[in-house]
């Protein structure tokens, strides 16, 4: 088939046919239509778009910035406001321009947008407005952004009892297509009846994308009959209050009424020759109901043998009276399908309450006859749900195989994933080198409260002592509440720059005239961060805020900051502002903490992830220098991701257990993990990532491969549904938007649902990708339960999920899978945290019968392109070699090509997939297999062997002497009890082995200059980085180092490369190590590592003595405890103590077994 022709214009530049667009692009394809579609009519229109970003509508400020110059052609003004009631009084003022003299317009048509609760908020003026009314040739749409599963919330919404009791009619569409069918007869209901009208926006319909018709006519506008009354129905002055109230409730409702009446907007959408049950639906609801029936197998036929009819309600209300009551003539039941709390099922009960009883049908919604609760009003209704309920109603009047079959089905898919699910999930976090990661903390033994914001993550974050929220704009204001009843004598209070500009400022005003103590901590990052890093919708900085909050009434404000140099001489603080770096954090906190009244503390650091949106475009500084973790010298103890809190440090598994690698793909250069009390961390200065135009593996370049066939498609002949998963921020999204445009361009019909939200950061994404070649074919845009045919699993913990998982048919299902061990964020403060890697991959191999290939795409990604950013693109290739994406290679490819972005390496990455698909030996052979030692049979014997060669050269061959004496004594000892273990030694063995040599291996100054001076670090840092100039390390040598004033923890500092010569001079005078002449031996941390030594020998000759096959598991987990006494300094002690006090209690078990039970739990 001849692909399509398609340019990143037509979106809004092609003026007929079809494009393919999200739901945000679909609104501003809306204005530019409207505008189109008036001057047709000869009218002279303005359009004006005003509002306040939030979840679904996060991103149509950027959006509508993008496409300005379309804009400006339609003469559409797009005004990001301060604030949503803000911006509906201004989209007020727009239906007023033609009641005054000098209006450059015939009329402006308006649209307000904004999340549930700022609909909540905007109540008074919606009320005001709505009354008041619309210009003639004006109109009011309000795009209601509803977040019903409270994905992206603080709390669920459903905006239509807000919307209702400001009289104000609903429409709700169910797809991208309605959303621009719908636009076209709101904007003319408004202009008909003088009303402002509400479209539903939710994920379904905005973070969706669907190739449209985009025909300015498309929608034929009826003006129906209607008996108007003197002066009309629209907005003037004067205007007294209770004239408008009547002309509302007389008039403008019925207006409305029959206007949907005339064009349609509800109506039966199948029918049945003698028709028995009836189900009413709207909304994304509808389409999940035409799911339900569709996984119930209940097609024309099955209908007319039910006596079904359905009812597709576009205004929800008011319910159109006529329509609804011709649906319900001659049906004996009638079910409601809605989601939230009921709308329609009332409207319903009421218009039908005076029928007579005979001819009356029977209503069923949210509770059936029962009084069970069949369709709750809490969460989402799902179309498995919704089945599930069909399915019980048509017993009555039916019986059908197929539907029992069915529900059999689902039954047991509910029943596998409970026994399947492993126990891990990503949950949303702060992104790598967020501002937030330092600025929420708060000294020990205090307390923070959070409010709306990245920043809200805090609560469910260790260590942040942050809890209870507000709404936005609320910050602290509970603490007003709260302060005169408790003994509790000051908190924190976390407030957001977009936040304190919003409407937060109030209730600082309202801190400081209740005179509470508390200091509010506003973090300016320099962007709205939480919805994708739009600009400030106003002049804010720093400086504005301190004389703002000292204008208040604060009158203690301290800023800190990551660069407290940076802002000029003649920068206007407040008076008395003082200015501190971020390290002094904790002491500036303590220091607001004791301030009688209202303090304030700017937090000033730029959103991490907007910095590396700027520094790609070249607008922001780009540090010269980067984080190298020396693997060697590591411990694995997570001190650096407790300090840090930052997912850009990773797991290294080794030899000698976990260690830690930074993953300089994620990282945004915060540096705060050098913070973390380790000498492993060095500072690459001017160094070039070994990436991009020079690969990691020798000769990929030069490898020839052969032309690739193409591998045969799926058919579309029916839906064909592609489940993508991943992480937040790691480019998923870019590879649902990929496959939706490359099927547009393939002549096909498809939609994409973008499962993000609050999920972006660092959680788990979905989304779901149905193509067919008839749009008739797509239904609901979500895949039902059971209905993937393709997994993509760009992540295997997000894969493993049960949010996945209930997608997949075991007989039905394919899925090709990253295999790569991307831990959750918990992993900052966990430092041991399992990765259930069998348990995943066992779940998705049974979810789809075995039929799933785990491939380590970010290994391939990182050896073959030298950068990982390309594993996504890969794994697409992989899978659409193997014959499982139903997208041409051409289609795929120019859509890359129309993306924009890096376009060459994201071709290469394609094929790269691909050749890994046809040849996955030649492939192996060049990139080499991933470095992971625990999917390798451990032999003990090697294991000791190298360590006894590590010994060796850490002190000499006498002190591995002394180690292979304790090792060997264990073995035999454990071979001689006969439990089965092998010759070679088993569990307790391994458990010596490893732990004796953790103890004797500590890393003092000798060992850290050894392992400086290895030629194993240089190798290492070759292959993260192809050149560098300067190297530095950050080191706190017991010797010299400074001392917290308040913890009396040693301080780092950063050496220069001089240190690196100092480590080669310093590491040949091992020697000394625990002589006299030892300058370092002396410390307390060197007495007690040595001490150790001594008392491990003696607690494995105590095990020896006692050892039976009973307490061998108690006697290997006191063996074992050792090797959780990592880290250094403080640090080190700290944890030295926790397992001496574990072996304490572990021994008095292991001496009276009948306490052994007990000590070993």
């Amino acid at each position: 088939m001849k692909l399509r022709s398609v340019s990143l214009d037509d979106k809004y530049g092609l003026s007929d046919g079809r494009v393919f667009l999200t739901g945000t692009q679909a609104l501003v394809r809306l204005n530019l239509m409207q505008r189109q579609r008036d001057l047709a009519q000869g009218l002279n229109t303005a359009g004006y778009v005003t509002g306040y970003r939030g979840s679904p509508l996060g991103g149509i400020d950027r959006e509508f910035g993008r496409a300005k110059r379309f804009l400006d052609d339609h003469h559409v003004k797009f005004h990001p406001a301060v604030n949503e009631d803000l911006a509906a009084t201004a989209i007020w003022g727009s239906q007023q321009i033609n009641l005054f003299e000098r209006a450059k317009y015939d009329g402006v048509f308006g649209m307000w947008y904004g999340k549930g609760p700022g609909v909540d908020r905007s109540g008074d003026v919606f009320r005001h407005a709505n009354m008041a009314g619309t210009a003639p040739n004006g109109g009011v749409l309000v795009m209601a952004g509803d977040d019903p599963a409270c994905k992206s919330s603080t709390v669920p919404s459903q905006s239509e009892h807000a919307l209702m009791d400001a009289n104000i009619p609903i429409l709700n569409p169910i797809d991208v297509q309605d959303l621009l069918d719908m636009g076209m007869y709101g904007w003319a209901m408004s202009r008909f009846a003088g009303l402002w009208v509400g479209m539903k926006c939710i994920t379904d319909n905005i973070d969706t994308s669907a190739s449209v018709d985009v025909s300015t006519h498309r929608v034929k506008i009826v003006l129906p009959e209607f008996d108007m009354p003197p002066g009309g129905l629209h907005i003037r002055w004067p205007d007294p209050p209770l004239d408008q109230e009547e002309r509302l409730h007389r008039y403008k409702i019925y207006a409305a009424l029959a206007f949907a009446q005339a064009n349609g907007i509800d109506r039966i959408t199948l029918d049945s020759t003698k028709p028995r049950f009836g189900i009413v639906s709207t909304g994304k609801t509808y389409l999940d109901t035409l799911q339900a029936l569709e996984d119930l197998g209940i097609g024309e036929a099955e209908a007319e043998a039910i006596g079904l009819r359905l009812y597709r309600v576009g205004m929800p209300w008011p319910l159109e009276r006529d329509g609804m009551r011709h649906f319900a003539e001659g049906l004996e039941e009638i079910l409601v399908v809605e989601e939230k709390r009921a709308v329609i099922e009332n409207q319903l009960k009421e218009q039908l309450y005076n029928w007579r009883a005979d001819v009356r049908p029977r209503v069923v919604g949210k509770f059936d006859e029962a009084g069970d609760w069949i369709l709750p009003s809490a969460g989402e209704l799902t179309p498995a749900r919704i089945a599930r309920v069909i399915a019980a109603r048509i017993r009555n009047f039916h019986n059908s195989e197929a539907i029992e079959k069915r529900l059999t089905f689902l039954e047991e898919k509910e029943r596998i994933l409970e026994r399947s699910i492993p126990d891990i999930k990503r949950i949303p976090y702060f992104c790598a080198g967020c501002p937030h990661n330092t600025s929420t903390n708060v000294p020990e033994g205090m307390e923070a409260a959070a409010g709306i914001g990245c920043h809200y993550m805090a609560i469910w974050m260790p260590g942040r002592r942050t809890s209870t929220f507000t709404h936005m704009g609320a910050e602290g204001a509970n603490w007003i509440g709260q302060a005169p009843f408790t003994e509790r004598e000051h908190i924190f209070v976390n407030i957001g720059d977009g936040t304190y500009f919003h409407s937060g400022i109030l209730a600082i005003r309202a801190a400081v005239a209740a005179k509470v103590n508390v200091t509010y901590k506003i973090l300016y990052n320099d962007a709205v961060a939480m919805t994708g890093g739009q600009t400030m919708d106003g002049p804010l900085d720093p400086a504005r805020i301190s004389r703002q909050v000292r204008a208040e009434g604060v009158e203690r404000v301290a800023v800190v900051t990551d660069e407290p140099d940076k802002y000029p001489s003649d920068t206007e603080f407040a008076p008395g502002t003082t200015i501190h770096h971020r390290d002094d954090l904790d002491q500036v906190q303590r220091d607001l903490a004791t301030w009688t009244g209202v303090s304030a503390l700017i937090y000033d650091q730029t959103c991490a992830a907007e910095k590396r949106r700027r520094r790609k475009r070249g607008t922001f500084p780009d540090p010269a220098k980067r984080v190298f973790i020396n693997e060697a010298v590591c411990e694995g103890c997570g001190d650096c991701g407790v300090v840090s809190n930052c997912v850009a440090i990773a797991p290294k598994e080794t030899d000698l257990g976990r260690k830690r690698v930074i993953d300089q793909n994620m990282c945004n250069k915060d540096f705060s993990c050098l913070k973390g009390f380790c000498p492993s961390f060095v500072t690459v200065h001017d160094g070039i990532l070994a990436k991009g135009s020079q690969p990691a593996a020798a000769g990929v370049t030069s490898t020839p491969f052969p032309v690739l066939p193409d591998p045969a498609l799926p058919a579309t002949g029916t839906a064909y549904n592609i489940c993508v998963t991943g992480i937040g921020g790691t480019g998923v999204v870019t590879i649902s938007a990929l496959l939706g445009m490359a099927a547009h361009i393939d002549q096909k019909a498809v939609t994409v649902l973008d499962v993000a939200g609050l999920a972006q950061k660092n959680g788990a994404v979905y989304a779901h990708v149905r193509i067919a070649d008839d749009a008739d074919a797509l239904n609901a845009v979500r895949i039902a339960a059971g209905g993937a045919d393709l997994l993509l699993g760009n992540d295997m913990v997000t894969s493993g999920g049960i949010e996945t998982l209930a997608k997949m048919d075991a007989d039905r299902a394919r899925a090709v899978v990253n295999a790569r061990r991307t831990m959750t964020a918990e992993f900052t403060n966990l430092p041991d945290l399992d990765f259930p890697d069998d348990k995943l991959r066992a779940a998705i191999d049974e979810a789809t019968g075995k039929r799933a290939d785990f491939i380590d795409f970010t290994h391939l990604a990182r050896r073959l392109m030298g950068d990982t950013i390309a594993a996504n693109i890969m794994l697409l290739g992989y899978a659409f070699q193997k014959g499982t994406v139903p997208i041409s290679a051409d289609a795929i490819e120019r859509a890359i090509e129309l993306n924009g972005v890096a376009i060459d390496f994201n071709k290469q990455a394609f094929t790269w997939g691909r050749r890994a698909a046809f040849d996955p030996a030649a492939i192996e052979k060049l990139a080499g297999t991933p470095d992971a030692p625990e999917d390798t049979a451990f032999d003990l014997d090697a294991f000791i062997q190298r360590r006894v060669a590590d010994l060796t050269a850490y002190q000499n061959a006498a002190y591995a002497a002394r180690y292979t004496a304790l090792v060997e004594k264990v073995r035999k000892a454990e071979t001689a009890l006969g439990t089965g273990a092998p010759k070679e030694g088993g569990d307790l063995t391994e458990a010596v082995a490893r732990s004796f040599f953790k103890l004797m291996a500590y890393k003092d100054e000798y060992e850290v200059a050894r392992l400086y001076s290895a030629p194993e670090f240089r190798r290492a840092l070759r292959q993260t980085f192809r050149s560098h100039k300067k190297l530095t390390v950050h080191l706190a040598p017991p010797l010299g180092s400074a001392k917290d004033a308040r913890t009396g923890h040693l301080q780092k500092r950063e050496f220069g490369p001089w240190m690196f010569t100092a480590f080669r001079l310093l590491a040949p005078l091992k020697g000394l190590r625990g002589t006299a002449f030892d300058p370092f031996g002396r410390t307390a941390e060197r007495k007690m590592e040595r001490a150790l030594i001594a008392e491990y020998e003696a607690t494995i000759d105590t095990l020896l003595a006692g050892l039976t096959a009973d307490n061998l598991p108690l006697a290997t987990e006191i063996a074992a405890l050792p090797q959780s006494m990592r880290g250094f300094g403080h640090i080190k002690m700290a944890n030295v103590e926790k397992a001496k006090a574990r072996e304490a209690d572990l021994l008095v078990g292991f001496k009276d077994s009948k306490k052994a039970a007990v000590a070993a739990e």
